[in-house]
């Protein structure tokens, strides 16, 4: 028999799909607090947001008569529900009080402008009715026994502490998306509170906002090492902040994406982000960045699911090759630029475990006298010299940002002085990447050399695989792949990239149909020619051991600082670390 379900059962099932923990609540309410206008939000919770989660903004606020509409399903202010693909706002569904008021006990508190405060409750779906209420301005709801009413959902959470976790992620995502609110996390405990995260309001413009909130929420250490990114083309423009590859992460935790502000976890928008940096990254490393896709609302489709967690683009390829183009052509601005972690990492490793003595500093007289004293009597010199390698004298490009070559040590490091400090350079690293960059860019003078199989092998797919890979063929004949429709769901290899030598057709053929089916594109062909063209680098560069001359170490440092990326090796690990003068001597305690 079919029979219709009543409407506590439609509320429950509802706020099964918007709301899977509580963090989900917390998503919604900070959320409906930013459409509201708020500058200040501020979320407290108990267990994890499973007894007890408060979200209090000064936003716009509500009058009385507008509170039973807010906890009624599919009522909402943000839109009017004549056009779906024109939302600007972060909640349109008009689901999320309603479902909250359904599975727990919600109290609503606001106050419009011109009016009185007023308070609505909703418990398992049942609605009071609206009652007079102190409160200045804005709004507070308050959501207390989460699931109380559907108590097998509360057998699916997760322990107090990882909930409190995923409440901090959420709302210090929300809190990069919007740099110029302020957000306050506090955690209630036995009649304790404890803040768990405070982001003031970022003054200035939409960098200089951003960068303040980035360097409070993921530290100093991200906003030194990351690049600034910018572009914009065919409607579309790619805002934030992305690190350099030597700032590498061993997870992807450090990635966020959001498109107009809305945080997205989008696989399409990763893959481009994973791609733009493949060429500078082993497998085991994931790149850190936080980026914004703006895009006109209507060529983007927010409406794909319940929690708006994923969106669907008109043009995919368009937002996908704007990621790549654009990462990529700061990474290359970057130039020789390495990570300061590098750096901080070697002092770290150098600094002596117990504390050194540390001595007054004298006075620059005193020094003057005392080395003036203790300087060995060299006729001919009217000073002491600074130490040196005899054979390598002293050079002009001190002033350039690699310094000058002073020395080689283990036939394999070069040091070299800078203004400032000093270098040390894996001169294997350093040349390799240098090596690779030239072979690449011969490689897009001359184009990608196709080999013809003698006999062409013939690969059986399902009829769904060789039509992508058919549709894709034009793309993957520019790279060296010539593949051909050979009957039924069948295709024919006829060539393959020259450099890749003997290649196993079959196996090739399936690992382009993977990146195909989960990107849209193939780079499967061009990372393994690439590839190929690191291994040459590697077996092509200046070898470990090999004792150099001053002119080929300056001429090394040279074309560093003349090479996109040669801050980091093949594999994304650094060519060389720089370690500031007053870094040494305070490693020395004169400082």
């Amino acid at each position: 028999m079919i029979r219709p379900l009543d409407e506590a059962a439609i509320n429950r099932i509802a706020a099964g799909e918007v709301v899977e923990r509580p963090a989900s609540a917390v998503k919604e309410l900070v959320e409906n607090a930013l459409d509201a206008g708020a500058t200040r939000i501020a979320v407290d919770f108990a267990d994890g947001g499973k007894t007890l989660i408060r979200v209090t903004d000064d936003g716009c606020g509500m009058t009385g008569a507008d509170l039973p509409l807010a906890v009624a399903r599919h009522a909402t202010s943000k839109i009017d529900g004549s056009d779906l693909l024109n939302i600007h706002s972060f909640g349109f569904r008009g689901e999320a009080l309603a479902s909250l008021g359904a599975v727990g006990r919600l109290t609503l508190t606001s106050r419009a402008a011109g009016h009185d405060a007023a308070q609505i409750t909703v418990a398992g779906g049942r609605v009071a009715d609206v009652r007079p209420a102190a409160l200045t301005r804005g709004t507070v709801v308050e959501l207390r026994d989460l699931f109380y009413a559907t108590p097998a959902r509360l057998k699916f959470l997760r322990s107090d502490r990882a909930e409190a976790q995923a409440i901090a992620d959420v709302l210090r995502r929300l809190a990069m998306a919007e740099p110029h609110v302020g957000f306050t996390l506090t955690e209630m405990s036995g009649g304790e509170a404890r803040t768990l995260l405070r982001a003031d309001p970022q003054s200035g413009d939409f960098f200089a906002a951003l960068h303040g909130r980035l360097t409070g929420i993921l530290g100093a250490d991200f906003t030194s090492n990351a690049l600034r990114i910018d572009v914009a083309r065919d409607g579309l423009h790619l805002t934030g902040y992305a690190a350099l590859p030597t700032y590498s992460r061993g997870s992807s935790a450090r990635q966020y994406v959001f498109v107009n502000g809305r945080p997205v976890l989008d696989r399409m928008l990763l893959g481009a982000l994973r791609v733009a940096y493949f060429d500078f990254l082993s497998r085991d490393r994931h790149p850190a960045a936080v980026l914004n896709l703006s895009v006109d609302p209507e060529r983007v489709d927010v409406n794909v699911h319940p929690a708006k967690s994923e969106v669907r683009f008109r043009e995919p390829e368009a937002a996908r090759s704007l990621i790549i183009t654009g990462l990529r052509t700061a990474l290359s601005g970057a130039g020789h630029r390495a990570s300061t972690t590098v750096g901080t990492e070697t002092l770290a490793a150098m600094r002596p475990e117990r504390p050194v003595y540390q001595m007054d500093r004298p006075s620059q007289a005193s020094l003057s006298r005392a080395f003036t004293f203790q300087a060995p009597h060299t006729p001919g010199f009217a000073e002491a010299p600074t130490a040196r390698i005899e054979d390598l004298p002293a050079q002009p490009e001190e002033s350039h940002p690699l310094g000058a070559a002073r020395a080689q040590v283990h036939e394999n490091y070069i040091i070299a002085q800078t203004a400032s400090g000093i270098v040390i350079v894996d001169q294997h690293a350093a040349h390799e990447r240098l090596v690779y960059e030239r072979l690449k860019r011969q490689m897009a003078e001359t184009g990608i050399t196709a080999q013809a199989l003698l006999i062409p092998e013939i690969v059986d797919l399902s009829p769904s695989d060789a039509a992508r890979l058919l549709d894709a063929a034009p793309m993957l004949a520019e790279i060296g792949l010539t593949v051909e429709p050979f009957g039924g769901s069948a295709v024919a290899v006829r060539e393959t990239p020259a450099i890749l030598g003997a290649v196993n057709a079959a196996a090739l053929i399936r690992d382009v149909l993977d990146e195909l089916a989960d990107t849209g594109q193939s780079h499967g062909v061009r990372a393994k020619i690439d590839a190929v063209l690191s291994r040459m680098a590697c077996h092509g560069s200046v070898r470990s051991g090999r004792q150099m001359r001053a002119e080929e170490m300056n001429a090394l440092l040279r074309e560093m600082e003349a090479t996109p990326m040669s801050g980091q090796c093949n594999h994304g690990r650094p060519t060389y670390v720089e370690l500031k003068l007053h870094d040494i001597e305070r490693l020395f305690g004169r400082r």
